[in-house]
């Protein structure tokens, strides 16, 4: 009987580090990135090498440059190392539509703008409803409750890169939808469910266009 009891335990061990795993070791690596110093820049596509080689000295020889996985439409977010796929056109209130799409990466919300297109740019990832099936998702997003006032969002849209910089972070109800539909400027809003592994909340972090020197 004791060792059916210890043959028990141990597989709840195992059931829950296959629960947290993949959430355990964003979490680890984004640690150890601040700790080790490790600086992250993105890669502009319109940059030449020689410069990117510079900026790199600039920084430290420590700093890691993220290839975007998309260049038509994609993001990176240098302070938690995401890089993702951006899937446009996609309907927020279809989760027949959007549950396969954050498999993948990230989701543009039919109707919102696009970069450069002086509209409110809005994008979602990382739904899910519990930590049993959060291994089905990109967790792209997860991290995005790190980001604070300042820090750097890029977009890479039809092989131009266009930056953004964190003005706002908030924790929201799902029925806050008007964050849709404000289009006073051009504002990139991002969307993930809040606290991570649940669908209680929604956390919205907005942020604004900055003009890049070559």
């Amino acid at each position: 009987m004791k060792k059916i009891g210890n043959i028990a335990i141990l597989l709840g061990i195992l059931l829950l580090l296959l629960i947290f795993i993949k959430p355990l070791i964003l979490e680890i690596n984004y640690q150890i990135k601040n700790f080790s110093g490790v600086s992250y820049l993105v890669s502009d596509p319109n940059m030449d090498t020689e410069q990117t080689n510079n900026d790199r000295l600039f920084f430290n020889e420590k700093a890691k440059y993220i290839e975007p996985v998309d260049l038509n439409f994609g993001i990176v977010i240098p302070k938690i190392n995401a890089n993702a796929k951006i899937f446009a056109e996609v309907s927020p209130f279809d989760s027949r539509g959007y549950l396969p799409v954050l498999k993948e990466g990230v989701a543009h919300a039919k109707g919102t703008g696009f970069p450069g297109g002086g509209r409110n740019i809005y994008l979602f990832a990382h739904s899910t409803d519990s930590f049993l099936n959060f291994r089905q998702y990109n967790a792209v997003f997860y991290l995005l409750g790190k980001l604070e006032n300042g820090d750097e969002i890029d977009i890479f849209y039809k092989n131009n890169l266009f930056r953004y910089e964190v003005i706002e972070k908030k924790v929201v109800f799902p029925e806050a939808i008007h964050y849709l539909d404000s289009d006073e400027e051009e504002i990139l809003t991002l969307q993930t469910c809040y606290p991570p592994g649940t669908t209680l909340k929604r956390l919205i972090v907005r942020a604004k266009k900055k003009e890049i020197n070559n």
